[in-house]
């Protein structure tokens, strides 16, 4: 049996065709309400009537209401008419599938053995039908394939003649009559022994025919339809606007011919001739001289009638139609009500949790949240928008309801809370860090969803820069917490929490602390906090932010070294027997790094796209207690989490997250080195040849 979002999926897609079919069919029902209305006009006229019908088949109206709806969410004061929207799509979208109608569809698929077999038959009929469609447009296509390639063998054996036309003339040797061939390089096909036939005059009015052929381009449109009638060749109306625009434009072409001073009677017996003595064109898209209703035609060109030229009432027809066509679809959209998309993806999805929530977090300063929860693939996805520094949509890696739950967890944090019994609130916490933090939600609607601005990725500062820090300013932290809370640089602005210098001498030097000797005891127990400005614009690459932080250790700090080499016991990170098991990186914009969030029993480590270099260095610095030297041999950049219940040898004895005991039956997570082992990699202590450096001079920072 079919999977059910699949079968969703094709009831979609046949509601949205049957509404296109539709909507194409009033416009055709239009086009001949025009036609009529301008039978005595220039055919010309009617024939882009006709030609925008066709048209109308390749372009769905729900183009023009997705702009009516991005018109709407621009506006200051959104239009609110939800009647008249629901009448308009009532008219304009009778197809359209309801959540109801969606969701009686998906209970009545489990009712009985006889329900489960119509719902069979019902998830089958979408394949036959794409299969009978397919088979009728090969077909048509096959056709014209054949016609088109018979034409072009006797354009190939065709001769030059050296007749005054605007195009390239060829004599036939095949009995066909008149035409233009080609769209790109049109050239004009005669049969050859056809100036034997026909006097020179005669002559002159069927090349002035074939000429108003080629000005008005009628081979492309001729073409155009084609595609439209290969792809809905089911449709009626699309057989018989390729007969009206085959009359209008040989209409048009009649009366061109006349207007430009040729005697009727000839022209008429110039056209007898031809049908006469030869074959019409076995191809839609090259354009003859017999085509269209032939007595017609004659009676016309004799009487020699006069088509009127469209006066202001007939233009403001047109107009008026015009407008309608377009302006319908993108006034419903303007005032669509759109929560009802939201219902039916809530519906369908069965959670009801489907939507847009928001709320703030409280922080150092108070956070606006935007949560985007949809179904992507019968999944729960949720899009995150911190709206009040860049808004910048981050995806969950993992987003589940069970009962009334939600989770979702990001690379560096996680959100848990209650969904209400009404669907509007969901109450919870948000875990980054050492402590969680109250965050409820609430769903938005229309008038109280909160504006995202638009997401404008932040420039990377140019490759050639040489940045340094234009002010710094350097306080004591007596917080008395034990380790490094954070080096973030955020455009210009840079802050180091709770910092000590040899924690600042190992991030700009790339060194592990046991890696700095000789220090004063100070080094590593005076903790400060740092803000700083960058004096050039742009996010600094890593290299460029540890030259910023040389510069200030030298300036502030006073700091003199040298390197040296020497033996030190370190860890050594290898490729484990059974081969490594880590992801190629699918990240490569700026969300690149490491991560921590709480795990039960442990805590995990998001790693998104960074090399086997980066992540040695990371563990050196912040989770062991010894260098790490890299012996991978791995090249590129990778995604993994690396989940563990930290030790007393880690983060210099205190976890940065509060580690929280598992619940019942939810697996221990394991010890470090275990958990590197499952990653496929090998981490084991050993004595080597070191870099070291070897302080000369260092000072307390100097004053602000």
């Amino acid at each position: 049996m079919m999977p059910q979002s699949l079968s969703a999926a094709w009831m979609a897609i046949m509601s949205e065709m049957a509404n296109h079919l539709w909507q194409s069919t009033v416009v055709v029902l239009m086009a001949w309400l025009l036609a009529l209305a301008l039978r005595n006009n220039h055919a010309r006229a009617r024939y882009w009537v006709w030609m925008i019908a066709s048209l109308k088949f390749l372009v769905p109206f729900s183009l023009l209401i997705a702009a009516g709806e991005s018109l709407r969410s621009r506006m200051a004061t959104p239009i609110q008419q939800p009647a008249f929207a629901d009448m308009m799509e009532q008219v304009t979208q009778p197809f359209a599938q309801t959540a109801t109608s969606a969701a009686t569809s998906s209970v009545a698929s489990h009712i009985g053995t006889a329900s489960v077999a119509a719902s069979t038959h019902k998830e089958l009929l979408p394949v036959v039908l794409l299969a009978v469609w397919f088979c009728g447009a090969l077909v048509i296509v096959s056709s014209w394939t054949r016609s088109w390639w018979k034409i072009r063998t006797i354009v190939r054996a065709s001769s030059r003649m050296i007749l005054l036309a605007e195009v390239p003339v060829l004599s036939s040797p095949n009995l066909l009559e008149p035409g233009i061939f080609g769209i790109v390089r049109p050239v004009l096909l005669l049969p050859k022994g056809i100036d034997e036939r026909l006097t020179s005059p005669q002559l002159g009015t069927i090349i002035a025919h074939e000429m108003c052929h080629v000005r008005r381009r009628d081979n492309l449109t001729a073409a155009i339809h084609m595609v439209v009638a290969a792809i809905f060749w089911f449709h009626p109306a699309v057989w018989w606007i390729k007969a009206r625009l085959l009359e209008e434009r040989e209409l048009a072409c009649d009366e061109a011919v006349l207007q430009s001073g040729n005697d009727a009677p000839l022209y008429a017996e110039s056209i007898l001739n031809v049908c006469k003595f030869y074959v019409e064109s076995p191809l839609a898209c090259v354009s003859g001289i017999t085509g269209s209703d032939l007595k017609r035609r004659i009676v016309r060109i004799m009487a020699e009638h006069a088509a009127r030229k469209l006066d202001l009432s007939r233009k403001l027809l047109l107009g008026l139609a015009a407008i309608v066509v377009v302006a319908t679809p993108v006034v419903f959209g303007l005032i669509r009500v759109n929560h009802v998309h939201a219902q039916t993806m809530a519906a369908e999805s069965g959670t009801g949790i489907a939507g847009i929530w928001q709320g703030t977090l409280k922080a150092d300063r108070d956070l606006r949240v935007v949560l985007k929860i949809s179904k992507d693939d019968g999944k729960l996805k949720a899009v995150m928008y911190n709206i009040d520094q860049d808004a910048r949509p981050i995806t969950a890696s993992s987003a589940t309801l069970v009962d009334s739950t939600f989770k979702a967890e990001w690379f560096f944090g996680k959100y848990e809370g209650k969904l209400s019994a009404d669907d509007t609130s969901i109450v919870g916490t948000w875990s980054q860090g050492p402590t969680p933090r109250p965050l409820a939600l609430v769903r938005a609607t229309t008038e109280t969803a909160w504006e995202i601005p638009a997401f404008v990725p932040r420039r990377a500062m140019a490759a050639d820069a040489d940045p340094s820090f234009e002010v710094a300013t350097i306080k004591p932290n007596d917080s008395g917490a034990p380790n490094l809370q954070g080096l973030v640089f955020n455009g210009r602005n840079f802050t180091a929490l709770n910092t000590s210098l040899g924690d600042l001498v190992a991030f700009a030097y790339g060194v592990q602390a046991k890696q700095i000797m000789e220090v004063p005891d100070w080094v590593g127990k005076d903790r400060y906090d740092i803000v700083a400005k960058v004096d050039v614009e742009g996010d600094p690459s890593p290299q460029q932010a540890q030259i910023m932080i040389q510069k200030l250790l030298a300036d502030r700090f006073q700091l003199k070294f040298h390197h040296d080499k020497r033996e030190l016991s370190a860890f050594v990170l290898t490729v484990g027997k059974d081969g490594q098991k880590l992801s190629p990186a699918e990240s490569t914009g700026p969300n690149r790094g490491f991560g921590m969030r709480p795990a039960p029993g442990g805590l995990t480590i998001p790693v998104v796209g960074v090399t086997m270099t980066d992540f040695t260095g990371f563990l050196q610095m912040l989770v062991l207690d010894r260098p790490v030297v890299d012996q991978t041999g791995l090249s590129g950049r990778f995604d993994f989490n690396l989940t563990f219940a930290p030790d007393d040898s880690q983060f210099h004895g205190h976890a940065p997250i509060a580690i929280t005991k598992a619940p019942d039956g939810v697996e221990e997570p394991p010890g470090f080195f275990e958990a590197i082992q499952r990653l496929g990699l090998k981490l084991e202590a050993k004595k080597t040849p070191t870099d070291v450096l070897v302080i000369d001079h260092v000072e307390k920072p100097s004053a602000n």
